[in-house]
């Protein structure tokens, strides 16, 4: 179990407010935090990782306190058990994928990790390429493998896959979910986006302007039934015409056709497609 009771003011997009998160996550869990940008969703990842300090409160992992302000408790980053892989994957450009990997590796552990990982991800015939050389996709597998060479019990993820195309967007979410399974991994991600949240997490913690808003179930959060959920996909308009409606979902392109429930989505609404009927939902 990870206990998070933190406060810290900050500039958020309304201005200057006060970051107050008070949760719990299940060990094992895979967790989205979610909300507006400028809500705090990175700060309070970072405030996880070590990486920023709030200004009171506690965060405890597993009975082992990471940050106690009463008890001036604060350990660094590298003594908290965690893997974090930042949105510009943040590889080190002069190394290769293997030399990437070796670094993070602990000393005197056993160098089998590295190949073991980056075949899991696809990539052990490219451990001698640099970055410069690879894909955004290949990188961000790269990063993150080398989050999970120490073998957190934690991974902190801030908006990984937002820069990639949605084919390599939809192969990396597989490889998220399979990673967080094989390792028995308590999995916090930054995201903003709907079907990502929906396909990877158990649970969200909405952030709106430093507060959590919700948390709950991806179905419970965006409103489509638990009893539908295996049922239900969710989807972004790509394509709209007099007649049909084109939507990506879960890497494959749905041909709905137009009704007047319907005429309100555009490219890039969000929606969620029940597959008994093809019915479509627009998620706000």
């Amino acid at each position: 179990m990870i206990s998070i009771n933190i406060h810290k003011q900050l500039h958020m997009a309304q201005g200057k407010s006060m970051l107050n998160v008070n949760v719990q996550i299940a060990s094992k869990s895979f967790t989205a935090i979610y909300g507006p940008s400028g809500a705090g969703k990175t700060s309070l990842l970072r405030m996880i990782a070590g990486l920023m300090p709030p200004e009171g409160g506690c965060i405890e992992v597993e009975d082992v306190t990471w940050f106690n302000s009463v008890k001036e408790i604060s350990l660094p980053p590298q003594n908290r058990d965690i893997g974090f892989v930042f949105q510009d994957n943040a590889l080190f450009p002069n190394m290769t994928v293997e030399e990437n990997l070796l670094y993070a590796l602990p000393k005197n552990a056993d160098r089998s990790k590295v190949y073991k990982l980056l075949k899991m991800v696809g990539l052990d015939n490219l451990v001698r390429q640099r970055p410069e050389l690879l894909s955004g996709g290949q990188k961000q597998r790269v990063a993150l493998a080398r989050a999970l060479v120490r073998q957190p019990k934690v991974l902190l993820l801030d908006e990984p896959l937002s820069a990639l195309d949605d084919i390599n967007r939809v192969s990396l979410q597989s490889y998220l979910q399979q990673l967080h399974d094989e390792f028995g991994l308590t999995t916090i991600m930054v995201s903003h986006n709907v079907s990502e949240i929906f396909k990877l997490a158990d649970n969200v913690i909405h952030l709106d302007n430093g507060l959590v808003k919700q948390n709950e179930t991806p179905a419970r959060l965006f409103n489509i039934p638990d009893a539908q959920h295996e049922l239900t996909l969710i989807g972004e308009v790509v394509q709209v015409n007099h007649t049909e409606i084109f939507i990506l979902a879960d890497g494959n392109v749905i041909k709905v056709k137009q009704t007047l429930q319907t005429a309100d989505l555009s490219i890039g609404s969000k929606v969620s497609i029940h597959a008994a009927d093809l019915s479509l939902k627009k998620l706000s």
